[in-house]
């Protein structure tokens, strides 16, 4: 009896024991899971901290083995398109001939002649006059400093001498006549067009906050404080600018192809509001193709879906966009572009979190192969019309992509886990990544809209802030016009003093004359620069 006694408690405490280690051998998984899960999450972090954004990274690194669509994956149930689909880009880079004088074309030239005297020209042998047998020149840069001179404008009055001294009028009246001078740009003020430009292009084109612009300006012997300044851009945008702002967004509203892209600002006095807390700026812009390159940024003091929603009232066409749900819920006539580079940084962010001796074979790098497989063939399809571009996506790209998000379903990841989250992010946002093949003038990145946000944020870490919700509606408006008429070919100081020296005297109704794109803008406007952004072989550079 004692013996089964003792069986029984011996059974129960193996039972208890066994329990304990299944609860134990659970709580060690989940632990080892938010392990990795906190471990990736420093990574990331440090990477963002200390680690270049640069995507470029990840096709020059040597650690990253830039694959085609073959390898193992013929053993896998879901198999990607045959090799033949991705076609090897190739190209040796050769060196322009003529660069620099290419560069120099556009400038004046000034010629200084060194030339020996008639004395000096003696030839020292048989005592004859040396002739001038060949000219050596070398060329430099020699930078003319701006100066700020004061311009008065004295308005003369005349008065008939003789009427009043014989009183021949009937009213008993001297004609008096006073010749006309151009009015004040800002009543009271000392602002000129030219001032007010260079005040406007170095701040939202060149970065520069006003505090270093007043600082400048003492040195030149210039008293002008920077709220001074503020108020001149502020006054000039409300009065004479808004009118080419509203005819610039009533023109990109009228294209068929968008982006659309957000980034956060600080705005100091904001009623109800403190001013720790976020604005945000909206930005719009035309697509590749289209014929007037338009660059529209909207200040709003919230990122609720009500703003685009507001901004692209009428709209109908298609809009490339990242993965915000606020653009997913705007009204059906839109079309959502959705946007591969970011299906890349989620897959890169895992990859580059991995041990290095971990990444071959992983399925980041898996996933990164395809995704790369989209990118080459779209240098290919570069040069292509938006008609054959759209037929040869569906014959080369779409099958990778189809395979793509096959491959992504049998992975079946946690969504919290650091391989869920690209799988999420991947499959989540499938429906407006495949709407790419809807159009041959789609782009499979947002990456347009993106580097007209990053000149407004590189100038935010600048000037850091806006003071008012004036100043904030100014900053779009100026970076709206500056940055469209860059991309119009555009001279930016030359076409904001143009605008700010007609409009004053101007009817307002009728602005289609001033736009960036207008045949009858002066031939200042339009000088000889390149494209920001471009390499002269016409190649976008990191910037």
């Amino acid at each position: 009896m004692e013996t089964i006694t003792v069986a029984h408690e011996l059974q129960a405490t193996i039972d208890a024991l066994t329990t304990r280690l299944t609860e134990l051998t659970e709580q060690l998984a989940k632990a080892q899971k938010l392990i990795e899960y906190y471990e990736h999450q420093f990574k990331q972090m440090k990477r963002n901290q200390y680690g270049a954004s640069s995507e470029r990274l990840l096709i020059d690194s040597p650690d990253y083995r830039q694959l085609g669509l073959t390898g193992d994956s013929a053993e896998e149930d879901i198999a990607p398109p045959p090799e033949a689909m991705v076609e090897e880009i190739t190209y040796t880079r050769k060196k322009r001939i003529g660069k620099r004088e290419e560069d120099l074309s556009g400038l004046p030239v000034e010629r200084i002649e060194h030339e020996l005297t008639e004395t000096e020209r003696v030839c020292p042998q048989c005592g004859e006059t040396m002739q001038d047998i060949g000219v050596e020149v070398r060329r430099e840069l020699k930078l003319i400093p701006a100066k700020v001179v004061v311009v008065e404008h004295a308005a003369h009055t005349y008065a008939c001498k003789e009427c009043g001294e014989n009183n021949n009028n009937d009213d008993g009246k001297t004609p008096i006549v006073k010749a006309t001078a151009p009015e004040a740009l800002i009543s009271g003020s000392l602002a000129s067009p030219s001032l007010v430009a260079h005040i406007a292009v170095q701040k939202y084109a060149n970065g520069m906050p006003l505090y270093r612009l007043e600082k400048g300006f003492i040195y030149d012997n210039v008293n002008v404080s920077r709220q001074t300044m503020s108020n001149w851009v502020i006054k000039c945008s409300e009065i004479y600018l808004y009118g080419i702002y509203r005819k610039l967004i009533d023109n990109l509203l009228n294209e068929s192809v968008l982006h659309a892209d957000e980034t956060t600002v600080q705005v100091l006095k904001e009623p109800g509001r403190e001013a720790s807390q976020k604005s945000y700026e909206w930005v719009y812009r035309t697509g590749r193709d289209a014929l007037r390159q338009i660059v529209i940024y909207d200040y709003r003091q919230t990122r609720a879906q009500s703003h685009p929603e507001e901004f692209l009232k009428g709209y109908k066409g298609l809009l490339h966009t990242d993965g915000y749900q606020a653009y997913h819920n705007l009204p059906p006539e839109i079309i959502i572009i959705g946007c591969w580079a970011h299906v890349r940084r989620e897959w890169e962010h895992l990859w580059k979190s991995m041990p290095k001796n971990a990444r071959e074979g992983s399925e980041a790098e898996r996933a990164l192969q395809y995704v790369n497989a989209l990118f080459d063939l779209e240098k290919i399809f570069k040069k292509l019309t938006p008609e054959e571009r759209y037929n040869t996506r569906l014959e080369k790209s779409k099958p990778v992509a189809d395979a793509f998000f096959a491959w992504v379903e049998t992975l079946g990841a946690l969504p919290k886990s650091p391989l869920g989250k690209p799988v999420h992010y991947s499959l989540s946002q499938r429906k407006y990544l495949e709407n790419v093949f809807l159009d041959g003038r789609t782009e499979i990145s947002n990456n347009r809209c993106e580097r007209s946000v990053k000149t407004f944020v590189m100038g935010r870490k600048a000037w850091l802030f806006s003071n008012t919700p004036g100043g904030a509606v100014a900053s779009s408006i100026l970076y709206s016009i500056i940055e469209t008429a860059k991309e119009n070919g555009l001279h930016p100081f030359q076409y904001i003093k143009f605008l700010l020296d007609v409009l004053p005297g101007s009817s307002s109704d009728d602005l289609d004359g001033f736009l960036p794109w207008s045949s009858s803008l002066p031939i200042e406007c339009r000088a000889p620069v390149k494209p920001v952004g471009e390499s002269p072989a016409g190649k976008r550079i990191k910037r």
